[in-house]
């Protein structure tokens, strides 16, 4: 069931000159898209105040109009020829786009074309022409400074990302890049780059730890260090963005900033993308925020910073590919949120978890055997409440040890205050921010439907080991035939 999201964007807050700050993109591969009335008032009651069209649909742009929302615009790859081979055929574009809706709607940038590069090989030859051909139109129209243009770009055009210092461009594209990295210099714009650690983690022969790539924190035994700078990376993307940075120093240019033009991590894929999933989506993405609002920069350009576009707004069912090509959204079609953003350490303007809500939850692929010896001492030992879980009641439903032992272990989590180490149980349980409740079984912790938490006594379980006892005598699942060794030998490794 999908758990509501509380997405607050810095509402009614315009971050200072130099403050980094989060956008999202809005695709339309949607069954029935919301109109542009229904994605604006989203944008609003979010509070989201910066947006990227892959397109510069009239009516969305409309719908924008005097809410004060940053928008990028985006030539799409399809007319990227067009608008690369006619300075004429630009600046139409740029008079139809652009001039027709400001100032009432904040066009801040024009993205042209779609990693180009490597999407659309074809279309690179006229790609640095288009982007002069469209600054012309804006220069024409007062509209340089406030509008700049440059191009999105996937990652992949850097080769040898790690360590940092050694990235540098795909060499076939330099003469492509020493080019558009002069224009760029030359207007003040930024170099548009895609990050997307999924897709690092996903590599064949990648070694990139789960950790790593979704900016939990690391031990410094396990930070990556770049042996020519002695600087440590604690995630994938600052070590991509900052190997963007070395890539153009390669090329004599040091002073163009970087904007994140996507980044993001599926909430759902097939049985080949075992880590798409809600609660790594969550994650990363959460992670991201709080990392890119604190203005930190990177290991090379620390207090730099680098606004960041979140892939995306919504769900784009549409999408063809794997199932994670339609699992990167915040949002469903309907408004409703894929998952609730686990925001508190984001600061006080940035704070948008104000429910708190978090779940202990059974691992997918716990071990059976231990789940029931988690079960079996939550119920007994650890005075949870365990009626639900009887024949008839509430939560009897699905009847199977993980089910039981995730009622169990969350309740006593609950119980306990959620306290570090109460939701470990020997490594078969981990922290959610989804909540577990189904039906007419509400977990504890649910706010407002039944959810308070219990102050308990019980000592919590170790995080190094797992306790288990016997059965609650008022508990007596058809399921659960544990197994009276099991709970001897679990039982001493508290002791």
């Amino acid at each position: 069931m999908a758990v509501l999201i509380i997405f607050h964007l810095l509402a009614m807050f315009v971050p200072a000159l130099g403050d980094a700050f989060i956008g999202v993109n809005i695709g339309t591969a949607v069954t029935n898209m919301p109109s542009p009335t229904e994605v604006v008032a989203l944008l609003k009651t979010q509070g989201i105040q910066h947006v990227r069209l892959y397109d510069a649909d009239r009516a969305m742009l409309r719908a924008l109009a005097n809410t004060g929302i940053r928008v990028i615009v985006s030539v799409p790859n399809d007319q990227l020829l067009g608008i690369g081979q006619s300075n004429a055929t630009a600046a139409k574009w740029v008079e139809r786009n652009v001039i027709d809706h400001v100032p009432s709607t904040n066009i801040t940038a024009i993205a042209v074309g779609s990693e180009v590069l490597t999407s659309l090989p074809n279309a690179a030859p006229v790609l640095v022409s288009a982007l002069k051909f469209l600054q012309a139109a804006l220069v024409a129209a007062n509209l340089d400074q406030q509008i700049k243009v440059s191009t999105p770009h996937s990652s992949f055009i850097i080769l040898d990302s790690f360590p940092p210092s050694q990235a540098f461009f795909n060499k076939t594209w330099d003469p492509v890049m020493v080019p558009l990295l002069n224009f760029l210099q030359s207007t003040g714009s930024y170099l548009m780059l895609n990050v997307y650690p999924y897709y690092d983690f996903m590599q064949p022969n990648a070694v990139i730890p789960l950790d790593y790539a979704l900016f939990r924190p690391l031990p410094p035994n396990k930070e990556a260090i770049d042996s020519n700078t002695m600087l440590h990376y604690t995630n994938v993307f600052d070590a991509v963005v900052d190997a963007a940075y070395f890539a153009m120093s390669y090329l004599n240019f040091t002073n163009i900033p970087i904007l994140v033009t996507e980044s993001g991590w599926p909430s759902k894929g097939d049985s080949s993308e075992p880590d798409a999933t809600i609660d790594n989506a969550n994650t990363y993405n959460s992670n991201l925020i709080r990392h890119v609002l604190n203005n930190s920069g990177t290991p090379k350009k620390p207090g730099i910073s680098v606004s960041t576009y979140i892939y995306e707004l919504y769900n784009e069912d549409l999408r063809t590919g794997p199932v994670s090509e339609n699992n990167w959204g915040l949002f469903y079609a309907n408004g409703a949120p894929v998952y609730t953003l686990h925001l508190t350490n984001a600061g006080t303007v940035f704070a948008n978890d104000t429910t708190n809500q978090t779940f202990c939850v059974a691992k997918s692929n716990a071990d059976t055997k231990m789940l029931q010896a988690a079960l079996d001492w939550a119920c007994g030992p650890g005075k949870v409440d365990c009626s639900p879980l009887l024949h008839g009641q509430p939560c009897y439903d699905p009847n199977s040890v993980a089910a039981h032992a995730t009622y169990a272990i969350n309740a006593y989590y609950q119980q306990m205050a959620k306290s570090a180490g109460t939701c470990d149980f020997k490594g078969v349980a981990s922290v959610t921010t989804t909540n577990p409740s189904h039906g007419s079984c509400i977990f504890p912790g649910s706010h407002g439907k039944n959810g308070s938490s219990i102050n308990g006594t019980s000592l919590a379980p170790s995080t190094n080991s797992t306790n288990s006892g016997c059965l609650s005598q008022n508990y007596n699942g058809g399921s659960l035939t544990s197994s009276l060794i099991l709970t001897l030998i679990l039982s001493v490794a508290v002791l």
